[in-house]
């Protein structure tokens, strides 16, 4: 299972950036966790210096961007 971290204070791009991960999951049928992570000083650790950030299994692959489920898809392929 992957782990799928989101990086913001939970604004409205982060929670969107959530769903469309969870979306990306279903789509392609595959389970994963999806983690929310609001402290800055933990989002700092991971490299994102612009939120919304996505992280799978604690690589950064995104920050700044609210990627499409296609998008995010793709990413969990790799």
């Amino acid at each position: 299972m992957k782990t799928i971290q989101i990086l913001g204070t939970g604004c409205k791009k982060c929670n969107d950036l959530a769903d469309n991960a969870k979306q990306a999951a279903a789509d392609l049928g595959i389970e994963v966790s999806v983690e929310k992570v609001t402290d800055l000083m933990q989002i700092m650790t991971f490299g994102c210096m612009t939120t919304p950030g996505l992280a799978i299994d604690g690589q950064l692959l995104s920050q700044g961007k609210l990627l499409k489920p296609e998008q995010i898809a793709e990413l969990l392929q790799k």
